[in-house]
């Protein structure tokens, strides 16, 4: 049970079904998580609902390592539905099942790809330090030139917006699912998950 009353489509003034009708025919496909919330004011929905769109499908990264990011994401803030979502898209992706299992148990994964442990390593230091060190910064550069080193900092940056939203709120999973991440507890209390650092690959000899 969600925190607030969601708007349904009982519910909704114009502003939000006009806003609730661009979300489902774009590639999102259906209204879930954070913009049933968000939903409350038309105006923040529609901003928050293209900017993803941009963020999730339009960027120089590839696909699995979009999601990568998205899921470390999830990890770090304990969100439930978008690991629910995005682990499910980053296998469709392409990204390995033993990796989001790693992740998912809050364990350091076994990557094979150079790239994927950057993507890892970036978004891990960014949620730990609120920064990255120099020379990770610089690889990054290097692999996806200034376009992609602010549009993989944009990702991480939304979907903490996304993950707050989803936690705050408590909205409810869909399609009756289960809360799929085990939550660590501090004197009986949520805390951000903590994830180990990257092993980059071995270069080939």
């Amino acid at each position: 049970m969600s925190r607030i009353p969601l708007p349904t489509l009982e519910s909704m003034n114009p502003q939000q079904r006009a806003v609730y009708d661009n979300i489902v025919s774009g590639p999102r496909g259906r209204l879930v998580g954070p913009l049933r919330a968000v939903l409350h004011n038309p105006d923040l929905a529609e901003r928050w609902q293209r900017l993803g769109e941009i963020l999730r499908f339009d960027t120089v990264l590839p696909p699995k390592l979009n999601e990568l990011a998205i899921l470390v994401t999830a990890r770090r803030w304990n969100s439930q539905i978008e690991w629910y979502i995005h682990s499910e898209a980053a296998l469709k992706a392409g990204l390995a099942a033993e990796i989001i299992e790693s992740l998912k148990q809050s364990q350091r994964p076994s990557f094979a790809d150079e790239s994927e442990a950057l993507v890892y390593e970036y978004a891990r230091q960014l949620h730990t330090n609120g920064t990255v060190e120099t020379a990770l910064y610089e690889k990054a550069v290097q692999a996806w030139g200034p376009q992609g080193v602010v549009e993989l900092t944009a990702v991480i940056g939304y979907y903490t917006m996304v993950s707050m939203t989803l936690n705050v709120h408590e909205i409810p999973m869909p399609d009756d699912a289960r809360p799929p991440l085990d939550v660590p507890r501090a004197q009986g209390e949520p805390v951000l998950t903590a994830l180990p650092a990257a092993r980059f690959p071995e270069p080939a000899a």
